[in-house]
């Protein structure tokens, strides 16, 4: 939390969970916004019992269901922790709380979403015209630190292909 976020801080309560905690199940509403102080969290749907990671979240990042979270609707994702993580948790009451009374906070958000949007946007994009070897080449490039930090499973999982085939991708390399 930096910023703008700094007077809001009796709002948060900080939150430590071990690696593989569920913080959100898909299906349940999500309440809680997460800022990550340490650690990586994940985001996963299940498609007949197989996980399939979306989206990964490092220090520094805003995580929640924001569609769950915004609009009381269930969520289509769950969260998980893929490292020991050290969080900031804000309540979603205090949360719109503080959306309502500062416009500035609320710009922020907007920004952040805008962000979010765009992203996922890229990452469609590159599933529809990209093979797996060059969405390798693209994580590599513009997100060096998931290769380090992620296991080579969720990283597969994220780039639509099975471990194996990211093995072979990797040692082309």
């Amino acid at each position: 939390m930096t910023g703008e976020w700094d007077k809001f801080k009796h709002l948060f309560k900080r939150l430590e969970v071990p690696a593989k905690t569920i913080l959100l199940q898909e299906g349940e509403i999500s309440r809680t916004m997460f800022f990550i102080e340490k650690g990586c969290l994940r985001t996963w749907v299940n498609n007949d019992g197989r996980e399939i990671t979306t989206q990964f979240f490092f220090e520094g990042d805003k995580v929640s269901s924001i569609e769950s979270f915004r609009a009381n609707q269930p969520s289509l994702y769950s969260i998980e922790s893929l490292e020991p993580c050290i969080l900031q948790t804000i309540s979603q009451k205090d949360f719109q709380n503080v959306l309502e009374h500062f416009p500035e906070i609320k710009e922020e958000m907007q920004e952040h979403l805008f962000k979010r949007l765009l992203n996922a946007q890229k990452i469609f994009y590159s599933y529809l015209k990209n093979n797996p070897q060059k969405r390798y080449e693209e994580l590599i490039k513009e997100h060096p630190y998931i290769i380090q930090r992620i296991p080579q499973h969720y990283i597969a999982s994220y780039l639509g292909i099975t471990s194996v085939s990211l093995s072979r991708i990797r040692n082309r390399r």
